[in-house]
């Protein structure tokens, strides 16, 4: 990290009169990158010496011999390489600033006598003034899915799709996240099968065949609405699961309830790819999952990514283990299955339009295309390869500052201990 940061510092002088040039029109929303290594991240592929045409915040054009109106910043791009502003994966980032301080977490919800409660909404608590958004941004990270954590129930709510450029809503639907296998079984009475049973119960609820008003009802009336809408395809379930066993149940439920799903996790995923890829179920793939941490992980492997990619599953990426504070590794985590063959073009779609697919806004971002947003990184070299480094974030056309909490304390302390 030291060498990355140190890279960051010494940029080539054009570059950074550039930048310079951007940091006086940071509240435009208005710009021409020209000469760039366009990946599109499309259907259209990587695009050669291209420029990128941005107005009103929106991307009008990507082409050769592109002009600028008059007064619109151009940046040089000189053949290095530009992408779609990148996915954070599925974190907390806003609704989570210290973990350890309850008081700054609000992914959870921990009811006691009623803990299955997918009416929860984690989107309602977002910070975009959150410390993690800078620090995400600066690794060319410009959304994230905020996932609902699992707290008292193996049900644990709504999230949604935000964006890292200051706004404070949500974009696109919502999304309810679930949690099966071992990882849940402390929330349904120690035993894996429960969760079928009470899933079973919640789905007959919100049909309507069980009475509303009776003693062992498990949803509140906005619980069953809730449910009603995405077991009428009215949005997307995010179910965390890692057993092969659990993940062929969980096919199994879905195309009998005709739901839209998608697998988080899935260490096991590649033992049912031709299933996953039958179903269109995408996976979010943990590509640094290569050990067997528990016993619903005994078939993790780095080529998961690649299994289930040349069986026709969709993939994209998200990590475990504290990826609020360190949604920088995402590109570690493709990296990791380009290294283990995934091809290079998937990798960055696992990381750009295929989680903004999945999750219902590639309307609007994820891609490099005409009428989509203006998310945008320029990157110093391979985006998928953590030798190298975002020199500029651009998000609705507006340059991103390019300094965290982070960088501010190591340049104040570096500032310190130069002096004599």
């Amino acid at each position: 990290m030291g060498m990355l940061n140190k890279r960051r510092r010494a940029w080539p002088g054009a570059t950074l009169a550039a930048l310079l040039l951007m940091t006086t029109a940071a509240s435009a929303q208005d710009l021409l990158v020209r000469g760039a290594t366009v990946a599109t991240a499309s259907a259209r592929g990587n695009v050669e010496d291209a420029d990128v045409l941005v107005q009103g915040g929106i991307i009008r054009a990507v082409g050769r011999g592109l002009s600028a109106p008059a007064g619109v910043p151009v940046v040089e791009a000189k053949g290095r390489m530009l992408t779609p502003a990148l996915f954070g994966g599925i974190t907390e980032i806003g609704i989570e600033e210290v973990s350890g301080e309850s008081s700054t977490v609000d992914s959870a919800l921990k009811i006691g006598e009623q803990p299955l409660r997918p009416e929860f909404d984690v989107t309602l608590a977002y910070n975009p003034a959150s410390v993690l958004i800078p620090v995400a941004r600066l690794d060319g990270i410009g959304f994230t899915a905020l996932g609902a954590a699992t707290g008292g129930g193996f049900v644990a709510g709504q999230g949604g799709v935000v964006r890292f450029d200051g706004s404070a809503d949500p974009i696109g639907p919502r999304a309810l996240f679930l949690r099966l296998g071992a990882a849940a079984s402390e929330l349904t009475g120690q035993s894996r099968a429960a969760q079928w049973m009470l899933l079973q119960q919640m789905v007959d609820e919100a049909r309507g065949q069980v009475a509303a008003d009776s003693p062992h009802a498990l949803l509140t009336p906005a619980g069953r609405r809730t449910l009603a809408r995405y077991l009428s395809g009215q949005g997307r379930i995010v179910v965390e699961v890692d057993r092969a066993a659990d993940i062929r149940q969980l096919l199994r439920w879905a195309a009998r309830e005709k739901v839209k799903i998608a697998v988080a996790g899935g260490a096991e995923a590649w033992q049912l790819a031709p299933e996953l890829a039958a179903a269109k179920v995408p996976v979010f793939v943990d590509a640094l999952g290569n050990l067997p941490t528990t016993f619903d992980q005994i078939g993790a492997t780095l080529e998961n990514a690649a299994r289930l990619r040349r069986a026709g599953v969709t993939v994209a990426f998200a990590q475990r283990d504290d990826a609020s504070h360190n949604a920088r590794k995402m590109r570690q985590l493709a990296g990791n299955a380009v290294a283990n063959g995934l091809p290079w073009a998937d990798g960055l779609a696992g990381l750009t339009r295929v989680p903004a697919e999945v999750l219902g806004v590639a309307d609007q971002i994820g891609s490099i295309e005409p009428g989509k947003r203006a998310d945008l990184v320029l990157w110093e070299g391979d985006p998928l390869d953590v030798a190298h480094y975002a020199e500029q974030v651009w998000l609705g056309g507006r340059a991103m500052p390019m300094r965290s909490r982070q960088t501010e304390l190591r340049d104040r302390y570096l500032q310190r201990n130069a002096q004599p």
